[in-house]
């Protein structure tokens, strides 16, 4: 039995219509006693930034033996939280079961986490919960990158909730050491943007930067991108924390963070401002017209290259051009003031078309002389 109405208690309307960005949710990463959860729901709304009070209860771990959650006998301190603080509650389910406890407490809001979104099985049971009601449902970003998963998933939710259904992003699993914990790979949240313009999109630095350290610098970035909220961790003491320890920071951190984030308007209202903006655009329109004519060219070339390889019975690969290409290309780079991470990239994709469209043209010789 559902204790009350979960959506007479959460209303977005008034969440995603502010003015001011970010709508900010946060809270520890595990609910570890009734006296932690409200001290830091206390203190968090003491601070006036925060929106929604998070805290994990059933927590899918990488491995065993590692701090898993209190479960549902940390459901009436979220509420107790949410009751004295007015901050609502939001936590994280990962199968049906977890849908039915949060309900029948009275819960408003949850997340889906990356481990469960990875399965569209897992996702859909969720949703099937989740039907018929008016939670706030937070999807993030399955383990891995693929854009079409995550955009499932959140198809998956709104296709069964009446309620909002927003995406958030943090950060994709990557094999060996890197600076962040889980890479931000900042292109699929912007794809997503476009691919469902519609969707509210979070950003969860946490996850993302695994150390308190990277924490503005991953924020602001969100924010430089339109994003319309984050989700932090923030513990009363985080180096006693029994989970994630190094990526969270105490509310009063956390109201500092906030404090310094230039957030810019996502809605241009001066006109003279809009015209410059809108001639910019122009400008844009017509330099990748450009770019694309450019890159048509260099596959032509390449074809004709790939039919002159194949006529003389020459590789394909030609380790010794393309090191001088990377060189003097970055050389250029440098002298443009380009950043070379960004040209590498590119150089890499366009020589591994080149690649493949000389091979088509080699293919294609070869069959017309069989």
């Amino acid at each position: 039995m559902v204790h009350g109405n979960p959506s007479a208690r959460f209303s977005t309307d008034n969440l995603f219509g502010q003015e001011k960005r970010p709508v900010v949710v946060a809270g520890p990463c595990s609910a570890e006693s009734r006296e932690q959860v409200l001290t830091t729901a206390k203190s968090l709304a003491e601070g006036g930034q925060v929106q929604l009070f998070r805290a994990g209860i059933w927590k899918p771990r990488t491995r065993p033996n590692s701090f898993e959650g209190l479960g549902e006998q940390a459901l009436p301190w979220l509420m107790e939280a949410e009751e004295t603080t007015g901050l609502k509650a939001i936590t994280e389910v990962a199968t049906p079961e977890h849908v039915e406890k949060i309900l029948h407490a009275g819960i408003s809001a949850v997340w889906i986490g990356a481990r469960t979104t990875v399965s569209p099985f897992a996702v859909q049971a969720i949703a099937e919960a989740l039907k018929g009601t008016d939670l706030l449902v937070m999807v993030k970003n399955p383990m891995h990158a693929d854009l079409k998963l995550w955009i499932g998933a959140l198809e998956r939710v709104a296709t069964c909730t009446r309620g909002q259904v927003c995406g958030l992003h943090r950060g994709f699993s990557s094999y060996g050491s890197h600076e962040f914990r889980n890479a931000p790979m900042w292109e699929i949240p912007i794809a997503l943007r476009s691919e469902m313009p519609e969707v509210p999109l979070f950003c969860d630095p946490s996850h993302i930067s695994g150390k308190s350290e990277h924490l503005q610098d991953i924020a602001q970035r969100a924010m430089n991108l339109g994003m319309e909220g984050l989700m932090i961790e923030s513990h009363p003491s985080p180096e006693h924390a029994l989970s994630d320890a190094e990526q969270q920071i105490t509310p009063e951190a956390l109201d500092q963070l906030l404090s310094q984030l230039d957030v810019p308007v996502q809605h241009v209202v001066n006109d003279k401002a809009q015209e410059s903006l809108d001639a910019l655009r122009l400008q844009v329109d017509s330099v990748d017209e450009q770019l694309l004519h450019m890159l048509d060219k260099r596959m032509t070339l390449a074809r004709e290259i790939g039919a002159l390889k194949h006529k003389n019975k020459w590789s394909l690969l030609s380790v010794a051009r393309w090191r001088d290409i990377v060189k003097s290309r970055l050389d250029w780079a440098s002298q443009m003031g380009l950043n070379h991470d960004f040209l590498s990239k590119i150089l890499a994709s366009v020589h591994e078309e080149s690649i493949r469209v000389q091979g088509d043209e080699a293919d294609m010789k070869r069959s017309k002389q069989a």
